[in-house]
Formats: C-alpha cells, structure tokens, sequence
C-alpha cells in the first residue's frame, strides 16, 4: 500500500509520499477555484505512483467559498474529480483518517487540520517533557505545543488557535509589509507606511538575503519579478517614494526593521505558547522554508532548548511541505496496524 499525501491550502499545493518525495506547487484557489482538480491532478501525476491518497487542507477559508463547510465540500470534490476517485481519506483534526464521504458530513473537523498531523509526526523527536513544533511557511506560521510526544494544543479551529498563540497569520513570502510594520525607519527619521498592498515579506527577505531571486516568479504585490531590484522598488512605495528617492541601503534599512517587526511578533506568539506549557520546553522541532524567522525569534525569546532542523534531519523540500510529510507518514503507520 503506498500514500501520497496532498496538503491543500488556499495559496500552494504541497504533495509528498513520506518516502522523501515532496513538492510545492503555487495555486491562488481563490483566483480560479475550477482549476483545482486540474491542479491536483497534475500533483498526483508528478509524483511517485501511489494507489491511495491522504488530504488535509486549509484552503477552504479561501474568500471564494461562502463558508468553511462549503469550502470543505469544493476542495473534495475537487480531489474526487483530480484524482478519478481512487482511494482516498481525509484527515480530521482528531487525528482520524475517514473517507470522503464522512469528512463531507463533520466539515468542522476537516478544516484546517494540516497542523495536528505535522505535531503528531513532530512529536517523536520530543518523545519526553514539553516542547515546541514551529512551522514557518510563507502565509502562516504554526506554534504548537508538545507534551510526552503528544500533540497538547489548546486550540483546534483556526479562530481558537490564533486566540492561543498557536496560530500566528504571518508568513516570510506572501504577508503584506503593511500587517507587520506600522512605520520604518527612512534617512534618519521615522515614516509611517501606506496600508496598501504594494511590497510583501518575500521582499524583505529578498534583500536581506534569506531567500532567493526568483525572475520567473511574479506572484508579487505588481507581478513583476521576485528579484532584490523589483523588491527595491516595491517597498519604495510603502512610504509613497519610487526608485530616485529610494536607494539600496534605504532599502536594506526598511527591510531589517520590518524583519525585526516580524520577528517580534512570533516571539510574542511563542512566549504566550511556551507560558501554558507545564514547564521550559525541553525541544524545539523546526520546519518550514522560513525556519531563519522561528530561529530569530527564538533567539529573541532567549529559548535555550535545542532545535531539531527538518531542512536538516529531512531535506529542504520535505520541511517546506512537512504537513504532507507528516500526514503520509501517518497514513502509511496508521493503515499497518
């Protein structure tokens, strides 16, 4: 029996065989929700050849639905229709796996239940004591707790978890500069920044070289391409200038608080997280491609447990989809008892 694994969020797809494939892939679902199936069709037959599918998903907030339930119902549907109904189980944030059929009748415990599968997997590198798994993607970041290798979060919808802590809605790609900082520093002064989507984190980070140019990229704020010269001009019009006002080291300055303003705002997350555990946290497990961010804010925290990597212990590939990871690795145990 093998598993492919399909993490379906509102901005990217990510399939992985928990065999160390994993991949990917950018999907605006809320920009055209019918090309969906085509998407996961095309996931599925990029990746290892597997006779049963394992779906978690967060893309039923997406704005395109008039609810999480009838989110829910499109994406499954979409998966039934991508994937020419082969066997397939949908994972439920109690950690059960049920067919399609039940998920459609519980789409409560359906949504956004890709986090309770990756601290289920996280957690057998903290088998003992309390500790944390952080994963940081490029929409959202997670923080959940870990007790004796357990999954111990106090939230389970995505309105409880970010009451918690355990749920922070930043991310190092596609949040605006205008939700992490209210005002940059600019040529000794200090300017406030215009609340419109004109630069996003992967600007930042772009700069500050904590990810790569991409030019093929233009899934940007102007749809021009990821580069540190378009991501120049970008952040320019975050205090209403252009490129004749605006320098490289204007650029780099602005980059450096907002980071610093990011990395304040997981560290507060973190902390409120780290208060409810019965004790220090003994473990950090990291995933995620913006890892550098959680390590910044655990610095900033004076976290002193140690860190397991999953770029590390994994691939970078398999940390940027850990949630698929840990869920076809699930699957696979689960099915074997």
């Amino acid at each position: 029996m093998t598993w492919l694994a399909l993490d379906i969020g509102g901005a990217n797809i990510k399939s992985a065989d928990g065999q160390g494939f994993a991949q990917s892939y950018a999907f605006a679902l809320w920009r055209d929700p019918s090309r969906l199936a085509q998407q996961i069709r095309t996931a599925i037959s990029e990746a290892p050849r597997a006779d049963h599918l394992a779906i978690t998903m967060t893309g039923e907030l997406a704005d395109c639905f008039e609810s999480k339930a009838a989110g829910v119902r499109f994406i499954l549907q979409a998966v039934g229709a991508g994937s020419d109904n082969r066997h397939t189980r949908v994972y439920l944030v109690d950690g059960r796996l049920v067919t399609p059929q039940v998920a459609l009748t519980i789409p409560h415990l359906v949504a956004a239940s890709n986090w309770h599968a990756l601290a289920r997997f996280a957690a057998r590198y903290a088998p003992v004591g309390p500790a944390l798994a952080i994963d940081v993607g490029s929409t959202t970041c997670d923080v959940i707790p870990l007790v004796d290798g357990k999954p111990a979060a106090k939230g389970t919808s995505d309105t409880q978890r970010l009451l918690s802590g355990e749920l922070v809605y930043t991310g190092v790609e596609r949040s605006p500069v205008c939700a992490v900082a209210a005002q940059v520093p600019y040529r000794g002064q200090t300017c406030p920044v215009v609340n419109e989507l004109f630069a996003t984190m992967r600007d930042v980070y772009l700069l500050l070289d904590q990810l790569p140019e991409d030019p093929a990229n233009t899934a940007t704020a102007d749809g021009k391409p990821a580069t540190k010269a378009a991501s120049r001009l970008r952040l320019a019009r975050m205090i209403a200038a252009d490129g004749e006002d605006f320098n490289h080291r204007d650029a780099v300055t602005m980059a450096e608080s907002v980071a610093d303003s990011q990395v304040s705002k997981l560290a507060a997350a973190i902390g409120q997280v780290k208060r409810g555990l019965p004790a220090a946290p003994q473990q950090i497990v990291l995933s995620g491609h913006g890892e550098f961010l959680a390590r910044e804010a655990l610095d900033l925290l004076q976290v002193a447990a140690p860190c397991v990597s999953l770029n590390k212990e994994l691939s970078r590939a398999i940390s940027r989809s850990a949630p698929a990871h840990a869920l076809a690795v699930l699957a696979r145990e689960i099915t074997a008892q």
